[in-house]
Formats: structure tokens, C-alpha cells, sequence
């Protein structure tokens, strides 16, 4: 049984949450909280030299960092990690741009406002640049869900996992979505997919080590 070293409000954590719960693969998950240097112990570490969550261990000593990896690892073979060529570069092609244009912005915008005590004072200086780009890449998403349901392969995969964990919580993070219809309607479709859970979901947890 894969064992997932998570952080519950993490984006990234969410998105191997929702794979693993959406393709019904059991694992058992350990908490990891960042905000209080458990990512930086030395067994973690040992671990993870990155000092990240999530983190999968696929087999005793076996570990897997990087979400859109874990996404790609644990969907291989379904429907969710498309087989096509085509498909399975414009699956590539939404989740690279997840991580350089989204994540670095309404993912740290969300992290530094909704997790961090102090955190928009602390990140005043680097506010509206997230906000900025934020928005650009909200637009780039809405323009390309006007003429379909999904991002890629013509179906839901893991380009919409990757993309959904911090975009469904953008509004954390001060981003209004009310000029985005067709992005808020993927949002809305992804969450109605079958076996979906929301980040606030949890199982009974394992504390990390110390």
C-alpha cells in the first residue's frame, strides 16, 4: 500500500489526494505540516532532499516527489493519463503550464494569505505581481474552456487535477472569478466528478515523525 506524506490545506498535497480517492486506490496518509518544520526533520529529508509534500512512497524506501509526477504515476494506465500521443502532450502541455504560470502565482498568493499568519505583510512586495499574473493565467484557462468541457484529450484527466487544486481556491487568495463564466463551469464539472473529495476531506491520519 502506497503511504502519502501530505499536507491537508497543500494544493499539491490535494492533487494526489483527489487521484488516489477519484482512481480508488487505497494508501495510508501521514501528515506533514510545513508551517512547522516537519518537511525539514532529518528523516524527512532523508526522504525527500527537497523538504516537500506531497511525497509517495511507492514501495518500502521508494519514494516519488513532485505532484504532477505522483499524478502521472498513480493514473498511469487509466483513463485519467491519456495514451495517445497527441493527448498525452496536451495533457504534458496544461501541466507544465500549471506549474510556471499558476502555481507560482495563485499558488503562493493562496499560501502566503490563507496559510501564513503575517503573510500579507510579509509578502506586500511580491502581492501584485502574483495578482497580475494570476489573473493572465485565469484568462488563458477561460479562453480555452469556451468551446470545451475539459483541458485536454477531449475528457477529464489529470491536466484538470492539476490545474483544479488551486484554481477552486483562488478566491482565498483574493482572485475574483465572476469574469471568468467558462472557467467557473469547469470548476463546477470537475467537482462532480465521480468519487471527487474536497480538500477538507481527511481519513484518519499518522502525525510525521519526528
Amino acid at each position: 500500500m502506497y503511504t502519502l506524506y501530505s499536507m491537508q490545506r497543500s494544493g499539491n498535497s490535494y492533487k494526489a489526494r483527489l487521484a488516489l480517492a477519484q482512481l480508488d486506490i487505497a494508501y495510508q496518509i501521514v501528515e506533514v505540516d510545513i508551517l512547522r518544520g516537519e518537511s525539514r526533520t532529518p528523516d524527512f529529508l532523508a526522504m525527500n532532499p527537497s523538504g516537500q509534500v506531497p511525497l509517495l512512497e511507492v514501495a518500502p524506501g521508494r519514494f516519488l516527489a513532485e505532484s504532477n509526477a505522483i499524478l502521472w504515476y498513480v493514473a498511469g494506465g487509466s483513463p485519467l493519463a491519456p495514451d495517445d500521443r497527441i493527448d498525452r502532450a496536451e495533457t504534458l502541455q496544461w501541466m507544465f503550464f500549471e506549474q510556471h504560470s499558476l502555481e507560482p502565482n495563485i499558488g503562493a498568493a493562496y499560501f502566503w494569505l490563507s496559510l501564513v499568519k503575517g503573510g500579507r505583510e510579509l509578502q506586500r512586495h511580491a502581492l501584485d505581481d502574483w495578482m497580475e499574473e494570476g489573473y493572465r493565467a485565469l484568462a488563458v484557462m477561460d479562453n480555452h474552456l469556451r468551446q470545451r468541457d475539459f483541458f485536454a484529450a477531449g475528457r477529464y484527466t489529470i491536466a484538470d487535477i492539476a490545474l483544479y487544486a488551486y484554481t477552486h481556491v483562488a478566491q482565498l487568495a483574493d482572485y475574483e472569478l465572476d469574469s471568468f463564466p467558462s472557467l467557473r463551469a469547469w470548476l463546477a464539472r470537475v467537482a462532480e466528478q465521480p468519487r471527487h473529495i474536497a480538500m477538507d476531506w481527511n481519513q484518519p491520519v499518522q502525525q510525521a515523525a519526528e
